[in-house]
């Protein structure tokens, strides 16, 4: 373990953790607000028959329960796009980053191996990660309490909606980091990470606003993460199982593949 890489790498990203952060807290308590503000009118809407319930729905969560808007929150495309900073923006850069710039072989010269290197890195990623969900966690329960709506959440079950949000974020880190040890250049890398993303949440909005093709939700890695479940006290331990093969498989790929690439010297 290289402590000093390890500091480096959260020095490197502490002003844009530290945003992020704050921005993570205000939208978390953000959700509560939107839901006792509204969901009263969306009810209202899906009663009437104006609009069908599923377009009311947006990915596993909604505004008809407060654990499931809390669920629309955590998967909404900003609070995706905070984590994703991590999951993707910090593995890229540390690898296939570094080596774009012709820092890499400087790094791997000092007596550091490229295995370690990459444990280093993810053990930072992960780090980071925890944070900005465990943010986006007390926002939401902030708010909830600051609403007076808290007696409609399982407390008891948040530190396990953390761990699965987490292990839903490691799962694309470790991709991410794979895809930087795979390419010489962030760009490849980063194209590939942003796919696999993209594809896995288009995957799981198409299957809730299209009930002819739901079964797409199961594909999706987003779907095992239901924080509105777990919270009502039904969470399913396959989602922990599927969401610890999606990062345990980059993993394996990563510690293979690293050691035994030949690192061309930068353009």
């Amino acid at each position: 373990m290289s402590w000093a890489l390890f500091r480096r790498t959260l020095a490197w990203n502490r002003v844009r953790l530290l945003v992020l952060l704050l921005v993570s807290v205000g939208w978390g308590i953000l959700i509560p607000v939107i839901y006792t503000s509204f969901s009263d009118a969306f009810r209202q809407m899906v009663n009437s028959g104006a609009i069908p319930r599923n377009l009311m729905s947006f990915g596993s969560g909604d505004f008809f329960s407060l654990p499931g808007a809390l669920t629309l929150g955590l998967q909404h495309p900003l609070a995706i796009a905070f984590v994703a900073v991590f999951a993707i923006g910090t593995p890229v850069a540390a690898v296939a980053g570094e080596r774009e710039r012709g820092t890499l072989e400087v790094l791997l010269s000092k007596p550091i191996s490229r295995r370690r290197h990459y444990i280093v890195v993810a053990l930072a990623v992960v780090l980071l990660l925890a944070a900005i969900v465990a943010a986006l966690l007390v926002g939401e329960v902030v708010g909830a309490v600051l609403l007076d709506v808290s007696d409609e959440l399982e407390m008891a079950e948040l530190p396990l909606v953390f761990a699965n949000g987490l292990l839903l974020w490691s799962a694309f880190g470790a991709f991410s980091l794979a895809a930087s040890v795979s390419f010489d250049r962030a760009g490849p890398a980063l194209s590939l990470s942003l796919a696999y993303l993209l594809i896995n949440y288009f995957f799981e909005i198409l299957g809730s606003l299209w009930p002819d093709v739901q079964w797409t939700q199961e594909y999706s890695l987003i779907h095992h993460f239901n924080p509105g479940q777990v919270l009502q006290g039904n969470a399913d331990p396959l989602d922990f199982v599927i969401l610890g093969l999606a990062t345990l498989i980059p993993i394996i790929w990563a510690l293979v593949v690293y050691p035994r690439r030949d690192l061309a010297a930068p353009a």
